[in-house]
């Protein structure tokens, strides 16, 4: 049981446009920076994290619930940060829960310690993590919050700490160093997380203009070439088809114009599933070209023959059909501007390795240069058609008459 065909328009629904693939990676670096991020604070959090418990267990006055219920309250959010930094989901709300639970810990700090056993000489556990709130908040917070975060907690902090040594002369020295330090290295990671963060932001910014002036150009592009093509298949059959209708003064002649006239129809109501009909890479034998060749003549009424050279081989048959709808170009121009006089065609064949097709007859002649550009007889259907098949064509074109030469060669 064979497939059900897929058509050209439903395929070509299920591709993604430009805009939607823009959307979905207009975000990438920012994406990358924020994991970086993440995966740094893990490491540092963890480290100070680990620093901060080891002297909270060691120094702890009375097992109550007290001071059991402020481990819990700073440490349980840190363990589901970390973990959320891990696995790199949750990052923000786990940041944000952490950072206002040691915001809450740090000012209901001075209730729960022994204020018999204040030490200036000794810093506390919960100022270990004083940064790590921090960048808590650097993952959690809009940017202005993440500066009164960094600027806030070191002054809660010295405050809290002189309210335990009853501010005396001793705390001064020591909480004065502590929020200095805390302070300048808040702002520091703050202003480094902004700067990278907002690095990221150019660089996705940049790629979102250089995407959608790729998508504008490939479309421009696509459009060229479809009109190109469209052109060159109007001129190739309905110019050939009219030629014939005008010169058909046979039954036979009108037959043929009359068939030309229907293939031409055809080929424009198949534009949308082969604009261009140029077959597929499966070989061909490079005689059909000859065949094909004096079909043409015998549709345009022309009286010339077609010389066989050389050792035909095998080709793809896009080739081949782009070598016959160029020299149906060829020929048909002749036809029409120098009557057919004098019209040869010469195929080479030069086995498998390449072709070349010569026609030439010896009509008026004209100048290249000349042609309007509007004229895509031989830009479109001669020159364009054998570039898009990695083929050359060359037209020389005197007085004396006008020889087109087209080639391909194997590469």
């Amino acid at each position: 049981m064979t497939a059900e065909p897929v058509s050209i328009r439903d395929a070509w629904s299920k591709i993604p446009s430009p805009g939607s693939v823009e959307t979905g990676f207009e975000r990438f670096t920012g994406k990358r920076m924020e994991r970086i991020l993440a995966t740094v604070v893990a490491i540092g959090s963890a480290v100070l994290g680990a620093q901060a418990l080891i002297s909270a267990l060691t120094t702890l006055s009375r097992a109550d619930s007290v001071h059991i219920g402020m481990l819990l309250v700073v440490f349980v959010p840190l363990v589901s940060m970390l973990l959320a930094c891990v696995i790199g989901r949750g990052v923000r709300v786990t940041a944000g829960l952490f950072a206002i639970a040691y915001a809450v810990a740090l000012a209901a700090w001075p209730s729960v310690v022994d204020p018999l056993h204040n030490d200036a000489t000794q810093q506390p556990w919960i100022f270990f993590l004083v940064n790590v709130g921090v960048v808590a908040a650097m993952l959690a917070f809009p940017l202005w919050l993440q500066f009164v975060w960094a600027a806030g907690m070191p002054f809660v902090y010295g405050y809290v700490r002189l309210v335990q040594g009853e501010f005396s002369s001793a705390f001064w020295v020591t909480t004065a160093f502590d929020v200095s330090f805390t302070l300048i290295l808040g702002l520091v990671i703050i202003s480094l997380g902004w700067m990278f963060r907002s690095v990221a932001a150019g660089v996705d910014d940049v790629r979102g203009r250089a995407v959608s002036s790729y998508a504008a150009a490939a479309a421009a592009a696509a459009a060229e070439e479809e009109r190109i093509t469209m052109s060159a298949l109007m001129h190739d059959s309905v110019l050939a088809a009219l030629i014939a209708g005008e010169r058909a003064e046979s039954e036979r002649a009108r037959d043929l114009a009359v068939a030309m006239a229907r293939e031409a129809l055809t080929r424009l109501a198949n534009t949308e599933a082969a604009v261009a009909e140029e077959g597929s890479d499966e070989p061909v034998a490079a005689v059909q070209i000859v065949v094909e060749l004096r079909r043409a003549l015998s549709e345009l009424g022309a009286d010339a023959i077609v010389e066989e050279r050389g050792v035909m081989g095998m080709m793809p048959g896009r080739v081949a059909r782009a070598l016959v709808l160029a020299a149906r170009q060829g020929l048909g121009n002749s036809v029409a501007h120098a009557g057919g006089r004098g019209l040869h065609i010469v195929v080479d064949g030069h086995g498998d390795d390449g072709i070349s097709v010569v026609i030439s007859d010896r009509g008026p002649g004209f100048v290249l240069e000349e042609i309007g550009a509007d004229r895509l007889g031989i830009r479109a259907s001669i020159f364009a058609r054998m570039a898009g098949v990695a083929g050359t064509a060359r037209i020389d074109s005197d007085e004396s008459g006008t020889v087109v030469t087209l080639g391909w060669e194997l590469s």
